[in-house]
């Protein structure tokens, strides 16, 4: 099998049959095995049951159904170990990057890459864009959060937090057998890692629709940056 594709799901009923329609369409066309593997989060609004009927409709869709909250860190993680392609792509529940994003992705795994990623932003890549852009106190946020992000973990990768990532078998398995983030900075952890590794990532642009139902609240921004400083510290006693 070719492309596995990772879907956490936190209550993400409403969204996700329409992505999950969408993934398949993509994915129907292209010349490679796939399977899209929905991994739920202890959601309490029927995505468990959503995707199971699904299962009818759209072949290779498997399911992993976890019925406690552990949070989007561990739920990536464990569909990234629990995935069968040579290629592991984790990708948001709200489609906000769309799935053909992946046709810029395969040239660089081609050419050797171990990990590549979308960016919103252009000072990583030209072409990159916001569809509709966030609200203002979540773009101050973030760009003070990356320039944090820039200084303590990954330098020279402006747009850490895009959920379109895509990893080599190899590569997801050795990262995120020792990742430990369970939550909002669980990206700049596997980056971090990556970079600890040696290996070599891959940016392309991503054209960004923001989805303004967004649930994340300030708190998680700061969060965020705590878990950060944690990462940094912990960066220096991972052995090579």
């Amino acid at each position: 099998m070719y492309l596995s594709v990772i879907v956490p799901a936190y209550n993400e009923a409403e969204r996700l049959p329409k992505t999950l329609r969408r993934f398949n369409e993509y994915l129907s066309q292209q010349p490679y095995g796939y399977e899209i593997l929905v991994v739920n989060d202890g959601s309490r609004d029927g995505v468990a049951e959503i995707t199971e009927r699904m299962m009818s409709e759209i072949k290779n869709l498997r399911l992993i159904d976890r019925k406690k909250n552990m949070g989007k860190g561990y739920t990536v993680r464990e569909g990234m170990l629990a995935a069968y392609g040579k290629i592991r792509l984790f990708a948001d529940a709200d489609n906000a990057t769309d799935i053909s994003h992946f046709d810029k992705m395969r040239p660089l795994f081609d050419r050797a890459y171990e990990i590549v990623i979308c960016s919103r932003d252009k000072k990583d890549v030209s072409g990159a864009k916001q569809t509709v852009p966030q609200v203002w106190w979540k773009r101050t946020l973030g760009n003070l959060g990356n320039l944090y992000i820039q200084w303590m973990a990954v330098p020279g990768i402006w747009d850490t937090q895009c959920g379109f990532k895509a990893f080599r078998d190899f590569a997801a398995e050795k990262i995120f057998s020792q990742a430990k983030i369970n939550r909002w900075a669980f990206d700049v952890e596997a980056l971090a890692l990556a970079r600890r590794f040696g290996y070599k990532i891959g940016i392309v642009p991503a054209n960004w629709v923001n989805d303004p139902r967004s649930t994340v609240k300030i708190s998680s921004y700061f969060k965020t940056l705590w878990e950060v400083f944690k990462i940094n510290r912990r960066m220096k006693k991972i052995k090579l």
